[in-house]
């Protein structure tokens, strides 16, 4: 199958606006007849099933959450970035473009990532009149951070709460159309399978959370808005609920999946501390915009931090980075966090740790204005730890975090099943191989409000004229029965071991071979040892209750054993990439000093899988860069 990005022609500037003057229309009377369903009702998923329901488009938006409010989008903290140029720093489009395609390695399409820097603009305008309370200037202005991997302000906040008010705007906007009856909310639901008829996405299968029941939805168009997968890892920055079962599902009905491998580690997480955890916290990288990061200059230093003085401290990135310090990216600040850890200068009761210090911020600004600033993010940190960190440094460490892979999506973001669309963190769109901070909530946000409603047209014009897809089809009934026999082999197992100690099991596989740097020896043995944990999974598993009644053991159950498959997906797409790439790191691949060593004769293409019963097919879209030339990616 030839991949097909449908990227408009024209100047780079102008493929957005061309696209939308070619694109098909279809009159509000006609808007009516047709329906979507929406999987999710995070940012993405709200903001699509909003505008598309505004525009008169019968929708029905589903999540596993018992409100469209707890969507993971509320987690996110640091902020969202747009190419405003309030500061008057030099800042452009053109800059925020070459920062986000610079920032993912040169592994993203050209076009898309313009697009989603030509929208941020008009994107914070959106949230404003939709009341979300940005920090602002004395006089009123909107105020401006930054974040790693640029020396410009462009990051707008509210606090350390972003993503929790741009969610109560999307919200707001979503229930106004459930109000207006125009959006059908099904909370407490879980998408277990994709429907396909005549090789098109017609509806899904989904498990009722409270009673268990399985139900069918029959649609003209599916989009699914179902965020990241970095739970494959176990412990990561990700809720519990947070899980890839949504896109896996549709991975084996046909679309392809894009890039699995980058998977992104965040460099400021609380560390973790013990074995029976089950989730890491995150600290907005925003902490680095006033925080230093340190160890000490002598390994296993027993001291306090405060006891350390500053000769004896080694400030490692604003040492080795000079340009950007303490705002490097986030793959390059991890590798560099784990390369002073593995040499003994952790610190913290297991030594996994490094020290963000705010003690010089605190001299130069004073408190009230770092208070101001993080003050919500310092309250969590010290319920969380005891530590007042205003008064000691903070402990962090790295932590599996956000999904640069997904369901692989062309300039629409249609999958490769016509008629199935990936907006948000579940498409491998815009990032590359490493996500720029602040560009998560842009991304989601842009997909459901500005570039779904506009592209969905281009489809769902010709399907008018087709029949309308019922749940009395056969495809329902097949779809229903290999749910159900799923389900059932699940609960027939009645082992011996937990769901959680085979998460375990799998999560620590994952992190050692598959995380901030691999190498073939490791992960050929990685793909062994998950194939092992399958085979032991399927035989030994214990699950408790019955598949009719609410049961959250069956829910773990049913997402690990997707999980476990992605894992050796993941793994097999790092085995063949012969190269170092923003967040996939191949040690057999850097420079003498530890840097990334790209190979861009014969990686320039985004990586398309296609499941093949239980083996994987590679497909390669190749990377045309037709305005930027692709250099050394260094922050020195």
């Amino acid at each position: 199958m030839k991949l097909d990005a449908k990227i408009p022609e024209g100047k780079l500037q102008d493929k957005w606006q061309n696209y939308q003057v070619k694109s098909q229309l279809i009159n509000p009377a006609n808007k009516k007849k047709l329906n979507v369903i929406v999987v999710g009702s995070g940012l993405s998923g709200a903001g699509a099933a909003s505008t598309l329901a505004e525009l008169g488009y019968d929708i029905k938006c589903f999540c596993y959450q018992d409100s469209a409010r707890r969507a993971h989008s509320v987690a996110a903290q640091g902020g969202i970035n747009a190419a405003k140029n309030y500061q008057h720093d030099g800042d452009s489009v053109w800059r925020m473009f070459y920062d986000t395609l610079k920032g993912g390695d040169f592994r993203s399409r050209e076009a898309n990532t313009y697009r989603l820097a030509e929208l941020s603009a008009p994107l914070i305008d959106h949230y404003v009149q939709q009341g979300v309370p940005f920090a602002r200037e004395y006089g009123g202005t909107l105020v401006n951070r930054s974040f790693g991997g640029v020396q410009v302000q462009r990051t707008f906040y509210a606090r350390g709460q972003t993503g929790q008010q741009l969610l109560m705007a999307a919200y707001s906007q979503l229930y106004k159309m459930v109000r207006a009856k125009k959006v059908e909310m099904f909370p407490r639901s879980e998408m277990l399978d994709l429907v396909v008829i005549d090789g098109k996405a017609k509806g899904i299968i989904v498990r009722d959370l409270v009673s268990g029941e399985l139900k069918r939805y029959a649609a003209d168009a599916i989009v699914l808005a179902t965020g990241g997968y970095s739970r494959v890892f176990r412990l990561s920055t990700l809720a519990i609920g947070c899980n890839g079962s949504a896109l896996w599902k549709a991975h084996k009905k046909g679309a392809f999946f894009g890039a699995p491998s980058f998977t992104q580690i965040h460099p400021t997480a609380l560390p973790q501390s013990s074995e029976a955890q089950s989730k890491l916290t995150l600290m907005s990288e925003s902490l680095r915009n006033d925080g230093r990061i340190w160890v000490p200059n002598q390994k296993e230093d027993a001291r306090k931090a405060n006891d350390i003085p500053e000769a004896e401290r080694d400030y490692y990135l604003e040492r080795r980075y000079p340009s950007f310090g303490n705002l490097a990216p986030r793959d390059i600040a991890s590798r560099a966090a784990k390369e002073r850890i593995d040499a003994g200068y952790g610190v913290g009761r297991l030594k996994n740790a490094v020290y963000l210090d705010f003690k010089h911020a605190i001299e130069k600004f004073g408190l009230e204005t770092i208070q101001d600033r993080y003050g919500n993010l310092f309250k969590m940190y010290k319920k969380i730890t005891g530590i007042d960190a205003y008064k000691e440094p903070m402990q962090i460490s790295p932590a599996a975090h956000f999904s640069m892979g997904g369901l692989w999506v062309d300039y629409e973001l249609m999958t490769t099943i016509p008629g199935l669309y990936a907006v948000g963190e579940c498409n491998f769109s815009d990032h590359g191989a490493n996500r720029l901070g602040a560009n998560s909530l842009l991304q989601a946000s842009v997909d459901g409000y500005f570039i779904l409603p506009n592209t969905i047209n281009n489809y769902l014009a010709d399907e008018i004229k087709e029949d309308h897809p019922t749940i009395e089809h056969p495809e329902f009934d097949k779809a229903e029965k290999e749910v159900k026999s799923n389900i059932d082999s699940v609960l027939a197992i009645n082992g011996t071991k937990t769901v959680d100690h085979f998460h375990r099991e799998l999560g620590k596989v994952m992190w050692q071979e598959c995380a901030m740097s691999r190498n073939i020896a490791g992960l050929e043995k990685a793909i062994q040892q998950i194939k092992e944990i399958r085979d032991a999974f399927w035989s030994d598993v214990k699950v408790t209750g019955d598949s009719n009644e609410l049961n959250t053991e069956l829910e773990k159950a049913l997402r690990l054993a997707d999980f476990i498959e992605l894992g050796i997906l993941m793994c097999t797409d790092a085995l063949d990439r012969d190269e170092s790439c923003g967040a996939h790191f191949r040690e057999e691949f850097q420079t003498k000093d530890g840097e990334a060593v790209r190979v861009d004769a014969d990686y320039s293409y985004v990586s398309a899988w296609e499941y093949d019963n239980g083996d994987f097919k590679l497909h390669k879209e190749a990377l045309e860069f037709e305005f930027v030339k692709p250099s050394v990616r260094s922050y020195k």
